[in-house]
């Protein structure tokens, strides 16, 4: 397994209308974060807040192109990002365990924190098509150049982990700074991770191998 330090190239935030960062997605443009009550979209470039939709959004969110989906308890809602409508919604795996979501080659990819797993689920009926067991609360999943990885947050300390998607054996491995937790965690498409910070209301931007 390949070990380092993360390597933290800009944080946004605190915001003040945030107190917690959960959820993290990104369309190609915004970075969308959940916060509680609402989802927000945030340019990267500027770090202002641009729009916001008021749904439930506790947990994990994800975008597959078109839509939103956003972890609310015991469910996962289908959102439109331009009006905040609710298209359907399907049972999470979890049942209100649920942390990290991730979109794709057509499934939800759900991570469960306390159970340490991550699901791949029909988008449509919320059935579970397979599991995969970690050795760490999960926090965040996101997939890159079919690379599978996710954000740790454990006894204070929290990683950034690749593993493999097969077998769950953990592959690379970064280590954030003390006291930079993750608790919400999503790929760009230029070398970057978006974290969400946890309870400090916190987007933090990650150097990505």
């Amino acid at each position: 397994m390949k070990r380092a330090s993360a390597e933290i190239l800009r944080e946004y935030g605190p915001f003040p209308e945030a107190t917690s960062v959960s959820g993290v997605s990104f369309d190609g443009t915004n970075v969308w974060f959940a916060s509680g009550d609402r989802l927000n979209a945030l340019d990267p470039d500027s770090g202002e807040i641009v729009h916001s939709l008021h749904v439930a959004a506790n947990a994990g969110t994800a975008f597959d192109g078109t839509h939103l989906f956003q972890i609310a308890e015991s469910v996962i809602q289908k959102i439109d990002p331009h009006s905040g409508k609710i298209i359907a919604t399907i049972p999470a795996p979890g049942n209100g365990g649920d942390s990290g979501l991730a979109w794709a080659d057509g499934s939800l990819w759900v991570g469960q924190h306390r159970s340490r797993e991550i699901h791949q689920v029909d988008p449509e009926t919320g059935a579970i098509l397979r599991t995969i067991s970690s050795n760490r609360f999960v926090t965040g999943v996101t997939w890159v150049d079919d690379e599978l990885w996710h954000g740790t947050w454990e006894n204070d300390a929290s990683e950034l982990r690749r593993i493999d998607s097969q077998t769950g054996e953990v592959l690379e491995c970064l280590e954030m700074p003390a006291g930079a937790a993750v608790s919400g965690l999503e790929a760009g498409n230029d070398g970057r991770f978006f974290c969400g910070g946890g309870n400090v209301g916190m987007l933090r931007v990650v150097r990505r191998p």
